[in-house]
């Protein structure tokens, strides 16, 4: 098991963090180009989905009946492939309101605080049975947090693009 997982959600975190303040209070709301999300959208995308990530680590769990790490490589795969371009659950899409950068950083340091407790203190080889993931199924705590990871690296990207296209 891997025993850098708080280290690196913690480093996720931080650049996520160091991205989010290159925007303002006027430009974390202002459309980059067309068909892109704002960064403010972006950032509340990945709140909501590391959110939810958070409420899963600290459900209902099972033992594992197969490598508890078998999908991490396949989702850093997926998700750091910045050449493909995916379509979001309807669950974790942002909405059209105005956002509060600030308040923003807030529940997003929060939020990975959480994560990386979980990650200090917790098993992380058992599976979460509260969601699963589509085409993967079931996840155990450290693929969650490596889900998190990855998703959040990916929309880091992002947000330095949308903020390079504003300036």
């Amino acid at each position: 098991m891997k025993n850098n997982v708080p280290a690196g959600i913690m480093q996720t975190k931080k650049d996520l963090l160091q991205a989010l303040n290159s925007f303002n209070d006027e430009n974390i709301n202002t459309v980059p180009f067309e068909g892109s999300w704002t960064g403010g959208q972006v950032a509340e995308h990945i709140l909501k989905s590391a959110s939810g990530v958070l409420e899963a680590l600290n459900a209902a769990v099972k033992p594992t009946e197969r490598d508890p790490e078998e999908h991490v490589k396949q989702l850093a795969d997926i998700f750091l492939n910045f050449d493909i371009k995916m379509k979001s659950p309807d669950f974790v899409l942002p909405s059209n309101d105005l956002k509060n950068r600030d308040l923003l950083i807030q529940s997003l340091e929060e939020t990975f605080d959480g994560i990386k407790e979980v990650a200090e203190t917790k098993d992380l080889t058992v599976t979460c049975t509260t969601f699963a993931m589509p085409v993967l199924g079931e996840l155990t705590r450290i693929e969650f947090i490596e889900f998190t990871i990855v998703h959040t690296k990916r929309h880091t990207h992002q947000l330095k693009n949308i903020i390079n296209h504003l300036n």
